[in-house]
């Protein structure tokens, strides 16, 4: 099977796409390319293959929950070069309308 250009062009319009002659023609290989590569696929022998819905092994690849200890507020904002009201402080680095806020 393979789409020819009046195809392409039908399939380039239903998708609402713009494309030059040029651009289309390129198009029209790429998609004849993939058909080619469907029908190669369709020659598998895929009697004895399950079906699955997920490639990738079925263990739980999850860790449990835990509670750790962690760093004080006052050791988190010991080495902090800027620090007010318990929090790091920071330069400002948005901008609206070409001034920061």
């Amino acid at each position: 099977m393979s789409v020819s250009l009046e195809e392409a062009r039908k399939i380039a319009e239903l998708a609402n796409l713009n494309f030059t002659d040029e651009e289309l023609c390129t198009y029209c290989g790429h998609l004849n390319k993939i058909l080619t590569y469907v029908e190669k696929l369709q020659e598998l022998d895929t009697e004895e293959v399950e079906p699955t819905y997920s490639v990738q092994s079925s263990r739980d690849t999850m860790r449990d929950d835990r509670t750790e200890s962690s760093l004080s507020q006052d050791e988190a904002l010991k080495n902090a070069p800027a620090q007010g009201q318990g929090f790091f402080r920071v330069p400002k680095v948005i901008q609206n309308e070409g001034r920061q806020i």
